[in-house]
């Protein structure tokens, strides 16, 4: 992470790091899987609904089910059961391969995060220190 001084005053302007948006697309969808859709199914996991877990990202139900529907479809794999409510409400769970879709991406993007970072040190950190 790099820091850009203000050269009035001397002092920190803005620390910088490197961000970075990912998603996987297939030649005929765009947005099969990406950062928002693995949110949403770690939220679903540690919330237990679907409801719950598009509140705590701040997205619609509609948005959050349209984006399951999406790379279900896409990938032709059932990511979550959902168990309809009644007194209790109802729940939605991540099923095997939803499971397995969370851990590998979230070893994917870990990987490419780390190479981002390398490549931010070697052409940008010098920049602003």
């Amino acid at each position: 992470m790099g820091v850009l001084r203000d050269s009035r005053k001397g002092k920190n302007v803005k620390k910088l790091r490197a961000r970075f948006k990912l998603w996987l697309s297939s030649k005929d969808v765009e947005g099969v899987f990406g950062d928002g859709k693995w949110r949403l199914l770690k939220a679903i996991d540690s919330e237990g609904s679907l409801t719950a877990a598009s509140s705590k990202l701040s997205i619609s139900y509609r948005k959050a089910w349209g984006d399951l529907k999406k790379a279900q479809e896409a990938l032709g794999v059932s990511l979550v059961e959902k168990q309809r409510g009644g007194v209790l409400g109802g729940k939605t769970t991540l099923t095997s391969l939803g499971k397995k879709w969370v851990k590998a991406y979230t070893g994917f993007r870990s990987d490419i995060e780390k190479e981002v970072e390398k490549a931010y040190r070697r052409h940008i950190a010098r920049l602003v220190k």
